[in-house]
């Protein structure tokens, strides 16, 4: 057993370690790393040869968490893990991306990277640990990858830096960052902000960075110990070179053209490009008839790629040369906007938003405590009150497939867009929000276009918003070995595809409230970045100017639809006494009333919301809520029930569980020897008076005749001395 133990130390004195060898062993690598008492073991694996056909990455990362690691069972039924996680897939999706752009181009093989949290001690956070730990178990392997990656998260708390915060640190954080990336270059970064300017995300990531920088320095030094520094042989592709070069010689100049064309109809591109490759297609097969049926299938599969080369290179080609882009727009200019507020009557809030030829519809949902969706994952068991789901069907790129359920990429898009708004919700408005975004044309963009969509959506339904949210998509052409470069606004699908930059950022007018970026290239320099959130900041600007020209601020009153909601706060002690034995009282109240009613215990109060369909039941629920926890005062006056009748009197209830003692003397001015001579039975109503409450046993004196008029000549009889008392002078 070659088990090989390294350390590398954060910045504040922390450390992780990383340990290969013990474990996992049939894996093609594996690695532990442990920080604290959480532990993750990543592993990775590699088919032998790639499936024909296949010309991409074919990459799964899998991060998992198992609820053994915090000590707790699983809930369900079956007691077991089930399915991934919304928070699995994004942690998933965060190391995914850090990996796959340093896989050879020609590289197709199958690859599985699988993450386990196996041990978590509630402090530090295993998501910003997993990039680290699959890179170190790719290091240990002889798959080959050009660089080692390692991610950290970044917050800054009370104007300071922090590499991998603890949980408990993150509560007082204004920045949260993920980033990943090599020794030399930043490759991902994704997070979200308290409205931050650029140069504070710009000095965030110089930091992360420097902390990532040793993480890679310890993989390098675990290869060369593992000998796996030296790569395993492929051979995935077949290429022919000559015909590389008749592909580019015969249909560059038609590629160039039609980049330069200032065509902005995708679907019409699309077809221009079809047409060039097919016309070499038909040409080539003719001066070919010599090849079999199998030969032509693969050089054809082989023109694919090399002409996908070469739309690449004329698009990026055209961009450097004349600052012209694919469909006529200058670098750094927007495409057309167009908003529209209240589309659908029904809805609480609904907004279309396009911008070319994206398009995404908006509906927002208002409803009660009730509707928050329920967290019970391993480490975070909680309540969000604001939701965000992101659609993204077929016919939105006019593609004839059937619709499946919901992928990474469409969890991924409506996570950004969520972290992006979600800072601009009133901690203290009452409602639980849900937005759906359904994108229903796409060409770039569309989970920025939800940010927009679902800020109009949110102001459409009154949601008191403290500031409205645009968001913009940025792209980069950057060929090697030249300086010169482009920054583009506002990117096509095309734009994203073939260029080596995807940088979406949101933001309100003051500043930035969330991002991701993905990089494809090397050597990009934090001056380039600097100047795209610059250029990012004024398209942001611009498109939010579009925006409130549809809504200028959110709606003063609601939908009639809308439930509307009430919270107000009663002493923690009367809790029990509201919801009553099993629920029973609360139930009663809301069958009465017509009305919801959720009760929480919350910093030592007990926080009621009541929420129905119009203002008369949310009074009559108030009312009987009210009438439970008030608190009975000498001299007032109550509209009480008889709950039961003694010899010297009757308890008479005047508050929901507060009973007092109508004596006898105080039913009438006259002498009464039975209570039942004034007619009263249990269940009747009387007016009692309160007229005292007793300082040690808190009982309450109550009289009925003290509300009568008093008769004519009455004069109140003496008490007699307790000396004179019957008996009392024989003893």
């Amino acid at each position: 057993m070659n088990v090989i133990k390294k350390t590398v130390q954060l910045p504040d004195g922390r450390t992780i370690s990383i340990e290969t060898g013990k474990v996992a062993k049939q894996a093609d690598g594996s690695a532990m790393l442990r920080m604290g008492n959480t532990v993750l073991l990543a592993t990775v694996c590699a088919a032998k040869e790639a499936v024909p056909g296949t010309d991409f990455m074919p990459l799964q990362v899998d991060y998992r968490e198992q609820y053994a690691a915090a000590g707790r069972f699983p809930g369900g039924f079956t007691k077991r893990e089930g399915k991934a996680n919304d928070d699995e897939i994004l942690t998933s999706r965060l190391v995914d991306r850090v990996l796959r752009p340093l896989f050879p181009a020609d590289y197709h093989t199958e690859v599985y990277v699988n993450v386990l949290l196996l041990s978590a001690d509630g402090v530090e956070q295993p998501d910003a640990l997993a990039g680290f730990a699959a890179s170190a178990a790719m290091a240990a392997s002889n798959i080959p990858i050009e660089f080692p990656i390692s991610e950290v998260r970044v917050a800054r708390i009370n104007g300071e830096y922090v590499i991998d915060p603890t949980f408990e640190q993150m509560k007082e954080a204004d920045m949260d960052i993920m980033v990943g990336a090599t020794k030399d270059n930043i490759m991902m970064v994704e997070g979200e902000m308290k409205e931050v300017s650029e140069q504070d995300l710009i000095n965030a990531l110089k930091v992360a960075h420097e902390a990532i920088k040793p993480m890679c320095e310890l993989q390098e030094e675990l290869s060369k110990e593992l000998g796996t520094d030296v790569k395993r042989e492929y051979n995935d592709e077949t290429n022919d070179e000559e015909l590389r070069e008749q592909v580019r010689k015969e249909t560059y100049d038609a590629c160039y053209a039609e980049a330069q064309s200032g065509d902005a109809d995708k679907k019409h591109r699309e077809e221009v490009y079809d047409k060039i490759k097919t016309d070499f297609i038909e040409a080539y097969d003719a001066a070919h008839t010599d090849l079999s049926e199998d030969e032509l299938e693969e050089k054809h599969a082989q023109i694919d790629r090399y002409f996908s080369d070469v739309q690449r290179d004329s698009m990026r080609r055209s961009v450097l040369d004349t600052g012209k882009r694919m469909d006529g727009r200058a670098t750094d200019e927007i495409r057309p906007i167009w908003c529209e507020t209240e589309p659908l009557p029904m809805p609480h809030g609904s907004s279309l938003f396009q911008r070319g030829e994206t398009m995404s519809l908006s509906t927002c949902t208002l409803g009660t405590k009730l509707d928050e969706k329920m967290v019970d994952n391993v480490l975070d068991k909680s309540y969000q009150r604001f939701l965000l789901h992101y659609n993204f069907p077929p016919f939105c790129t006019g593609e004839a497939k059937a619709q499946r359920g919901v992928g990474r990429r469409e969890i991924g898009h409506g996570h950004l867009a969520w972290r992006g708004l979600k800072g601009q919700i009133p901690a203290d408005f009452p409602y639980t929000i849900r937005l759906v975004s359904t994108i229903l044309e796409s060409n770039g963009s569309s989970s920025m276009a939800t940010v927009c969509a679902g800020t109009l959506a949110l102001m459409d339904a009154g949601v008191p918003m403290q500031k409205p949210v645009s968001g913009i998509a940025m792209g980069l052409i950057k060929n090697p070995g030249e300086d010169k470069y482009a920054i583009l606004s506002d990117i096509l699908g095309d734009e994203d595809h073939l260029g080596d930059m995807d940088f979406k950022t949101t933001g309100t007018k003051d500043g930035l409230t969330a991002t991701q970026m993905d990089i494809k290239c090397d050597g990009l320099s934090f001056e380039i970045l600097e100047k795209a959130l610059m250029q990012a900041k004024a398209g942001r600007e611009h498109i939010l100017g579009k925006m409130l020209e549809t809504i200028s601020e959110p709606r003063q009153e609601m939908k009639p639809q809308v439930p509307r909601i009430i919270t107000f706060e009663i002493p923690k002690e009367f809790i029990g006494a509201v919801i009553g034995p099993g629920g029973k009282i609360i139930q009663q109240m809301q069958e009465d009333t017509g009305s919801t009613i959720t009760i929480d215990e919350t910093d030592g109060v007990g926080k009621v919301q009541v929420s129905a369909p119009n203002k008369e039941s949310i009074d009559a629920a108030i009312a009987k809520i009210k009438a439970i926890v008030a608190i009975p005062e000498v001299g007032e006056v109550y509209d009480g029930t008889v709950r039961s009748i003694m010899p010297y009197g009757c308890f008479v209830e005047i508050l929901p569980g507060k009973d007092g003692l109508l004596h006898i003397s105080e039913l009438d001015w006259k002498r009464l020897e039975t209570v039942e001579e004034t007619g009263l039975r249990e269940g009747d109503k009387i007016k009692v008076k309160l007229l005292d409450i007793d300082p040690k046993t808190g009982k309450y004196k109550l009289s009925h005749r003290c509300l009568l008029p008093k008769p004519e000549g009455y004069v109140e009889p003496q008490r007699r001395p307790r000396g004179e008392r019957h008996g009392r002078s024989e003893r």
